[in-house]
């Protein structure tokens, strides 16, 4: 099935503004194609985003297409932002992690450097939660996207109500560099309606990384319409729920392959159409419970070689924190030291946010006495720390199940997390079994 291009789309694939566009051109041609996509779209969002920021010394293929598109002029046609770096010296790390570090992504510097020359936002554009709004990088309800990074794609789609496929890397760099994409899956309506229906029956307010969690597994790339959250994030969209949405989303997406969500009475489609409107015919049914939730989460597997051992470092955020978040993890760790009667934390903790949100953090009262007791705030991504052999060895404790999923990190809940960080254990019913 050929594609219907415009003529000005037509002329790109010809050459008119030269091969490496042509190039471009094609391989979005092949890639739409490839899923049935008659037509291409116009990328409307203010900005892109790209998932491949880590300057692996393995990855010379990226780095040559790099020079090919900015020798060829076929530069991004807009600003983007980038997923978070791999590295940061505040983040603890022996002697012979940092030089295993230092090999691995030998090529950071100069890959910046290409990200810079193709329109990167700046030095504070690294981070996986580009749309917050510290960054500067939200698209806006009915914004056609070229992303890939998974947890930033399924928030845009579901919170904000923006238009993304989950592309894959160096694809979504394309979309931004052409200006279009191809139109199919997410970019549909048809496409967006739900073919599962979620409904949560839960007594307790649901730790929102298990539920997204549950959800992934369940229904992997389809679109799930969720039922029954309402009764504890009521009708309101706001930074706190937020905060809870991309969460449940980033778990959803890693656990499984969701890039869309719609929460009856709460997000922008499930608002203005409601169920009737937006669940397909023929929609499978999964109901949830809390018991659902603790056979969910009893499966994970722990992946340290000794089970029994305590973590030797724990990672609180992951996608990064809200400056909500990061402030609220500020004040629980303080005053959950307090309370255990001790000063310092117990499992060197870092806890991650963009740069921006990071910044906005520093100098304040809670930042002070937050370093007072150890933890540190990075913006370091903490998967790109974890893919190596020395520290994926390494018991490390986290809150995110994406983190959980894509390493050898041990899940916990909040409250866990919490303990283990200012008490040295987790509570009797948590992570320890």
């Amino acid at each position: 099935m050929a594609m219907e291009l415009t003529p000005g789309q037509q002329a790109l694939l010809d050459g008119s503004r030269g091969p490496a566009m042509a190039k471009v051109v094609r391989t979005l041609v092949m890639y739409g194609e490839c899923f049935g996509a008659r037509r291409m779209v116009e990328v409307t969002g203010a900005r892109g985003h790209l998932v491949t920021s880590f300057g692996l010394s393995m990855l010379k293929p990226v780095y040559d297409l790099m020079d090919e598109l900015a020798a060829g002029g076929a530069v991004s046609g807009q600003e983007f932002s980038a997923d978070p770096r791999p590295l940061d010296p505040a983040v603890p790390a022996n002697p012979l992690q940092r030089l295993v570090f230092k090999v691995m992504y030998s090529k950071q510097a100069d890959y910046e450097a290409q990200l810079g020359a193709m329109g990167l936002m700046g030095g504070d554009a690294f981070t996986c939660t580009c749309y917050m709004p510290e960054v500067g990088n939200r698209p806006g309800r009915g914004d056609v996207l070229s992303w890939a990074e998974s947890s930033a794609v399924v928030f845009a789609n579901s919170v904000l109500g923006a238009r993304c496929n989950r592309n894959s890397g160096i694809i979504e760099m394309f979309g931004s560099i052409a200006g279009f994409v191809p139109e199919f899956g997410l970019l549909t309506d048809e496409g967006r309606r739900a073919t599962w229906v979620v409904e949560v029956a839960c007594e307790h307010r649901p730790e929102p990384q298990v539920l997204g969690s549950a959800i992934g597994m369940r229904v992997m790339e389809e679109v799930p319409y969720i039922k029954g959250l309402g009764r504890w994030l009521g009708d309101s969209l706001d930074r706190g729920v937020e905060d809870y949405l991309k969460d449940m989303g980033a778990a959803a997406a890693s656990n499984g392959a969701v890039g869309l969500y719609h929460v009856d009475g709460l997000t922008p489609e499930a608002v203005k159409l409601g169920e009737s409107g937006l669940v397909a015919p023929g929609a499978k049914v999964y109901r949830i419970d809390d018991a659902e939730l603790e056979r969910v989460r009893s499966g994970y597997p722990v992946m340290w070689k000794r089970p029994a051992d305590k973590p030797k470092l724990c990672f609180i955020g992951c996608p990064h924190l809200s400056s909500a978040q990061l402030a609220d993890w500020s004040d629980r760790i303080v005053e959950g030291l307090v309370a255990a009667g001790k000063r310092r934390v117990q499992v060197p903790t870092v806890l991650t946010a963009a740069p921006a949100v990071a910044r906005s953090f520093e100098g304040t009262a809670a930042a002070e006495r937050l370093a007072a007791t150890g933890a540190v705030v990075s913006s370091i991504c903490p998967l790109m720390y974890t893919n190596n052999p020395l520290c994926g060895r390494m018991p490390m404790a986290t809150n995110s199940n994406k983190l959980r999923t894509y390493s050898t990190a041990r899940y916990y809940t909040d409250d866990e997390v919490l303990a283990l960080v200012t008490r040295g254990r987790a509570d009797e019913r948590g992570g320890d079994r």
